[in-house]
């Protein structure tokens, strides 16, 4: 029997609980309001290493593995996996801490793009990388 799937071991970029206004009449939490956290959880390193504004431009390969119910932990991990001369690809992947078992589960995973813009909403050419 293969090991269980674990989450990250990175720090997360975003964690929050689902709660009863981001459900329908089930209890499962809506499609657009995790895909919504994710590019927030996505935007962090984006910002860091854009060194300032970006601009999300597309969602890849979004993939929806188990609902989320209210009162799951919910948990974002995001990681870079590609940069262009204006663009940067992250990997996002969301985890479910159960409410009543504290089971971890991969409920989520897609990949954001996101450009570096300017104050006027430009793209312009990412910074050198550290």
């Amino acid at each position: 029997m293969p090991p269980a799937e674990q989450p990250p071991g990175s720090e997360p970029a975003l964690r929050i609980f689902a709660m009863p206004k981001d459900s329908n009449a089930n209890g499962d939490v809506f499609g657009g309001w995790v895909m919504a956290n994710m590019d927030l959880a996505g935007a962090v390193p984006a910002v860091v290493r854009a060194g300032g504004r970006i601009a999300t431009v597309a969602v890849n390969g979004m993939r929806f593995h188990q609902p989320i119910s209210v009162g799951d932990l919910v948990t974002c991990y995001a990681e870079i996996t590609a940069t262009g001369k204006t663009s940067i690809t992250v990997l996002v992947e969301t985890w479910a801490k159960r409410r009543l078992t504290s089971d971890q589960v991969k409920v989520t995973e897609g990949t954001f793009v996101y450009v570096a813009i300017d104050k006027n909403g430009v793209k312009r050419t990412l910074p050198p990388s550290a």
